[in-house]
């Protein structure tokens, strides 16, 4: 009798190769998205993070917080990142009270009670306040130290040449009693005799 062969099920498994292919391009999609959200300007993104540091925006920011700012239009009220060639490249963070993009805006601490010296135009303004993540920026100062990579670095180099255990012989797993009582792992001294 000829026997017929069926051809083996592959449902399951295609299933699974579109399910891994969906998993891989939503993977994608969520990576391409995050990197449009925090691309940084200075790549030419539209993405500007700080660390605020000073109290002339409490209580709105702390020293300590990070501020995330998008690129957009901005407008009175809000809160802009700026940079302007009088800083040397410092970023400040405040509120704008006034003013235009064109001409330059009144920008002011909620904290101050005086308006700031610069008026930014919009060609200065690197981003309008979008995030706060309070005190994340103490552990980012913590981590640009010098002094931390370094000890991490030794604590490393320490785990990695600290010497290991040796490990125990266990001599009764290689030790296995023949048939007739004697040892076989075990060798005899030549021309000695062994009573038993």
């Amino acid at each position: 009798m000829a026997r017929e062969l069926s051809a083996p099920e592959t449902g399951g498994s295609s299933d699974r190769r579109r399910f891994g292919a969906l998993g891989a391009v939503l993977g994608w999609v969520v990576i391409a998205v995050l990197a449009y959200f925090i691309w940084p300007a200075s790549l030419g993104g539209g993405t500007t993070a700080i660390v605020v540091n000073g109290h002339s925006m409490e209580p709105t920011y702390y020293t300590g917080d990070i501020v995330v700012a998008r690129a957009a239009e901005p407008q009175v009220g809000d809160v802009i990142v700026y940079s302007t060639l009088d800083l040397d490249g410092s970023k400040i963070v405040h509120r704008i009270i006034g003013g235009d993009g064109v001409n330059g805006w009144q920008v002011q601490g909620d904290n101050n009670d005086y308006v700031d010296p610069f008026y930014p135009t919009n060609e200065d303004v690197l981003g309008v306040a979008k995030l706060h993540i309070p005190k994340l920026g103490l552990w980012a100062a913590i981590l640009r130290s010098p002094l931390v990579w370094g000890s991490i670095l030794l604590i490393a180099v320490g785990f990695t040449m600290w010497p290991s255990r040796p490990e125990e012989l266990d001599v009764s797993d290689d030790v296995s009693d023949d048939e007739d009582g004697s040892s076989a792992g075990i060798a005899e001294p030549s021309g000695a005799e062994v009573s038993r």
